[in-house]
């Protein structure tokens, strides 16, 4: 019988190809890169036909992306290659003396550029029959656990119909999302509505590999959040209903026990004078602890 072919020379030969003006970050990584990439087309001894309908698939995806919606993101999430990226980026800013918030993935649908609002203000920009409004409020904190004045603190959530409002034109410009900035004692308060579960967009890439695996496209209900502030690690972080379908089996891996919490019936006094005072039935109080800007793991900071 004869041996399988030694395809490590040709390996190797690609490496060897990287030029030395390449930055230390490209030396270091597309070495690693190549070799788990031709490791795996070689252990599944793929076809050229198999490596074209790959190659379609990220075409597919590159040509439905934009400002709005980032296939790409999408198909990196449907494989938790996001949420892995973020476990890793968690880790390495964790202060063993304080637990900052733990982070959860970004997400195709953050938009940048939202106005900044007062504090107390509504998000909710169309009216939406049945859907329970929210006081969702709480503090800023730093490494050192002292509020933070000016954090940015950049929300946004689906609409009951599980859409976001990039998603749809027939809904307002920033609806369900808004930014707020803390104020002398960290404190941010808005109101939204209690999201709802969803499936991520399946008519694309995303979707053609959730088909593939088997594997249906729903989220849990969750709340998006977005917090900077100055000499701290901007957190990127996801809240989701203790509540909702799907928290054991998140369509993009993201969910994580200490991001699970808890809408309760409204008791504290939420802001006045809004739209929505009188409609307002849950609240939730979510405070928040950012990490420093600074890591002693300096061996990712390098430009590709």
């Amino acid at each position: 019988m004869p041996s399988s072919p030694d395809y490590s020379a040709y390996t190797e030969s690609v490496i060897a190809a990287i030029g030395s003006k390449a930055s230390p970050r490209v030396k270091s990584a597309l070495p690693v890169l190549i070799k788990h990439l031709h490791a795996a087309v070689i252990e599944l001894g793929l076809t050229t036909e198999e490596w074209l309908e790959s190659c379609d698939l990220l075409i597919e995806a590159g040509k439905i992306s934009s400002d709005k919606r980032n296939e790409m993101v999408l198909v990196s999430d449907v494989l938790g290659v996001e949420t892995l990226v973020d476990m890793l980026e968690h880790a390495r800013f964790a202060n063993n003396a304080r637990e900052s918030t733990q982070s959860a993935i970004l997400g195709p649908f953050y938009r940048k550029g939202v106005p900044v609002e007062p504090n107390g203000s509504s998000i909710i920009r169309m009216k939406e029959p049945g859907a329970p409004f929210v006081h969702l409020f709480g503090t800023v904190t730093d490494f050192n656990g002292e509020p933070i004045k000016g954090a940015i603190v950049d929300v946004w959530h689906d609409a009951p119909d599980g859409f976001y409002d990039s998603q749809s034109p027939q809904k307002p410009e920033y609806h369900c999302r808004g930014r707020f900035e803390t104020d002398e004692q960290g404190r941010y308060s808005l109101i939204c509505l209690k999201p709802t579960p969803y499936p991520i967009p399946y008519d694309s890439a995303a979707g053609k590999l959730l088909t593939i695996m088997d594997r249906h496209p729903y989220r849990p209900a969750h709340i998006h959040f977005y917090v900077e502030a100055p000499g701290c690690k901007t957190l990127v972080t996801q809240i989701f209903d203790r509540d909702s379908k799907y928290l054991d089996d998140d369509a993009v891996f993201a969910v994580k026990d200490k991001l699970v919490v808890d809408f309760v019936p409204v008791k504290a006094t939420p802001p006045k004078g809004g739209e929505h005072d009188e409609e307002i039935a849950f609240e939730l109080q979510y405070d928040i602890e950012l990490a420093s800007a600074h890591t002693n793991d300096e061996s990712t900071s390098h430009q590709v």
